[in-house]
């Protein structure tokens, strides 16, 4: 049985139409230039590469990523270790646009949706960007309270660094 997703708004992160009653997140990180850094960036995002390398551990049902494919993303270790469960809501696989977003399911500490986006602009420089939309979905993200947003956004930095280690030239 497939679980349904925490929030209504599925989908939102990939018109750029975020819901109103969440925290927005929007970093854009300059990761390479030029082809090259542009296939390599979409490899490591389109394999979990980049969320392996940051790290945190992903659980997917999937090598690749594609709509409907589970993910759970743990981070901590021991007692602290956490467990969020997402979900794959859309994909886009372009020569100079690739990503994916996840979505939320029971049992994830917040509401909302997640997206990772690589892009080459008209220079020949490779971006990720990293959207989201998110709230409390438990006590634990209640009790984070203002550090969670500060949390999310040091995580999108962090995808940005270690992305564009990986989208480096072979």
């Amino acid at each position: 049985m497939t679980q349904e997703f925490t929030y209504a708004e599925v989908g939102a992160t990939k018109t750029l139409d975020l819901p109103d009653g969440y925290s927005h997140l929007r970093v854009r990180t300059l990761v390479g230039e030029g082809p090259v850094a542009m296939r390599n960036a979409a490899d490591a995002l389109m394999e979990f590469w980049m969320h392996r390398a940051i790290p945190v551990r992903i659980e997917a049902s999937a090598r690749r990523v594609a709509p409907g494919v589970s993910v759970v993303v743990g981070l901590g270790v021991g007692p602290l270790r956490l467990r969020a469960p997402c979900r794959v809501v859309w994909v886009e696989d372009g020569e100079k646009r690739v990503g994916w977003a996840y979505g939320t399911l029971p049992g994830h500490p917040e509401e909302g949706e997640e997206a990772f986006v690589v892009h080459m602009d008209d220079t020949g420089d490779v971006w990720l960007t990293v959207t989201a939309f998110s709230r409390p979905g438990g006590r634990l993200a209640r009790a984070g309270g203002p550090l969670v947003p500060f949390m999310q956004r040091a995580y999108a930095r962090r995808c940005g660094a270690v992305l564009r280690r990986l989208a480096r030239p072979r």
